[in-house]
């Protein structure tokens, strides 16, 4: 970084900044596809999983600001925050602030429950992905006798499972925090951008090189 020495501290490690901009990239990807392009959408889902669940390993494992113990504050200090926030007299942090925290496990609790509801559907609807099986689907019961289905429904539905009952709803899950998602996603595009003026630093910049200013 050009400036003073000592005038920068290196703050995000590469796992944070890769794990971030793919999540960006992926959630991108799986929105702006869906059933036209359902491999893409599939696989950018089993991708964003896996970048969740590293995540959160790395929130328990990782360097100081990786940590959760860093960000993850209680309700009264985040309140604070945000107030002091709206006056621009609000601390500024090293790490993810306070509300950044709560932003991030928002964010990783409507991510979880969209890919979660989507192996639902993609069982319930193609009978695939590691959920299929688990399902009746139209195409999975083409191939066998009546008798067999209708002992196949019973099956289910002794589990509370039924043909009815199951990928419709899912996919009105998904669909709903698919969208919820990307609201938080603008809202957190629009704190950046306001907490980057309040505070004086580019925290984009800062998530790209890793660096913030001391």
């Amino acid at each position: 970084m050009h400036g003073e020495p000592g005038a920068w501290i290196y703050v995000w490690d590469p796992f944070v900044r890769v794990f971030h901009w793919a999540l960006v990239a992926g959630f991108a990807v799986a929105y702006l596809t869906g059933d036209e392009v359902l491999g893409i959408h599939v696989w950018t889902g089993y991708a964003i999983g896996v970048l969740i669940v590293t995540r959160l390993i790395w929130g328990f494992i990782g360097p100081r600001h990786a940590r959760f113990a860093d960000f993850v504050s209680g309700p009264a200090t985040t309140f604070r925050y945000l107030r002091d926030l709206l006056f621009f007299r609000a601390k500024r942090h090293i790490g993810h602030s306070p509300a950044g925290g709560v932003m991030i496990i928002l964010l990783f609790l409507t991510l979880s429950a969209t890919v979660g509801s989507g192996l639902i559907v993609y069982a319930a609807e193609e009978d695939a992905g590691p959920l299929a099986g688990m399902f009746v689907t139209p195409a999975a019961t083409q191939s066998v006798g009546r008798g067999d289905v209708e002992d196949e429904k019973e099956g289910l539905e002794r589990n509370g499972f039924a043909e009815s009952d199951i990928g419709e709803p899912a996919k009105e899950v998904h669909e709903f925090f698919a969208n919820l998602t990307l609201l938080l996603v603008i809202l957190h595009v629009g704190a950046v951008v306001f907490m980057s003026f309040a505070h004086r630093e580019n925290l984009v910049r800062a998530m790209v090189t890793g660096f913030k200013r001391r």
